[in-house]
C-alpha cells in the first residue's frame, strides 16, 4: 500500500468514517475472510451479470498492484463470484483486497493465501461465465456509490468509502481525530466520564430541571 492508503488502513473504517462527517458508509454486513486483515486502496470497480463472475476474471487483467477489487452484482445475492483460483491470481497481480458484495467460497483456502478479502456471503453456489458487464465505472455497494480510484477502507468494522479527490483531506482529518481520542482516552482512563467531557449531563439533567 502506497502512504496515504496504508495510513488509512491504520487509522481504520470508524475513524476515517467519523472524520469525514460520517461520510462514506457501506451498509451491509461483511465477513472478513483473512482474520486480522485490514486493508486499503483505490477501487477497481467490476460489475457482474447476474449470477455470473466473467467480468472478474476480465478485471484481473486490468488489476494494478494496491488496487482494491470491488465486485458487484445487478442485484446481491449468495452466488459465489471469488474463490480459491480467483484469489490466486488476485494476489499475484498484486491486489491489496477485495470486496465481494456476493459471496465467496473456499473459505479456509482463501485464509490461508492471505490476501484480504470482505463478503456480503459465504457459499458453495458457483458463477456462470458468459455475461458482459462493465469495467471501472461506478457502483454501489451497501448504499454507497464507489466509483473507480475512490479509497476503500477495510477493516474489523466492515468498510468505508473515501472519495478520490478527498483521499488527502481524509488521512489528515483522521489523524486529527485519532489523536483526539487518544487524548480524550488518557481522561477517560483517569477517571473522568464521557458524560462530563462531551457535555452529556447538561443535556440530561437540564432537561430534567
Amino acid at each position: 500500500m502506497s502512504a496515504p492508503y496504508a495510513e488509512l488502513a491504520r487509522l481504520g473504517t470508524a475513524t476515517v468514517y467519523e472524520a469525514l462527517g460520517r461520510v462514506g458508509l457501506v451498509e451491509v454486513p461483511l465477513h472478513r475472510i483473512v482474520p486480522g486483515s485490514r486493508a486499503a486502496g483505490p477501487a477497481r470497480t467490476v460489475r457482474c451479470g447476474a449470477a455470473d463472475n466473467l467480468m472478474v476474471h476480465a478485471a484481473l487483467d486490468r488489476t494494478q498492484p494496491g488496487d482494491v477489487l470491488v465486485l458487484t452484482l445487478p442485484r446481491p445475492e449468495p452466488v459465489a463470484l471469488v474463490g480459491e483460483l480467483i484469489a490466486t491470481q488476485a494476489k499475484a497481480r498484486g491486489a491489496a483486497a477485495i470486496l465481494v458484495d456476493a459471496a465467496v467460497r473456499d473459505v479456509e483456502e482463501l485464509a490461508e493465501l492471505g490476501l484480504p478479502i470482505w463478503a456480503r456471503w459465504i457459499s458453495i453456489r458457483g458463477a456462470t461465465k458468459d455475461a458482459v458487464g462493465a469495467l471501472d465505472e461506478p457502483v454501489e455497494v451497501g448504499g454507497a456509490t464507489i466509483a473507480p480510484g475512490d479509497a476503500v477502507v477495510l477493516d474489523a468494522d466492515g468498510a468505508a468509502v473515501v472519495p478520490q479527490a478527498l483521499v488527502e483531506e481524509a488521512v489528515e482529518l483522521a489523524r486529527a481525530r485519532a489523536e483526539a481520542e487518544r487524548a480524550k482516552r488518557a481522561k477517560l482512563e483517569a477517571g473522568a466520564l464521557s458524560y462530563d467531557l462531551d457535555g452529556l449531563r447538561a443535556k440530561v439533567e437540564g432537561a430534567s430541571s
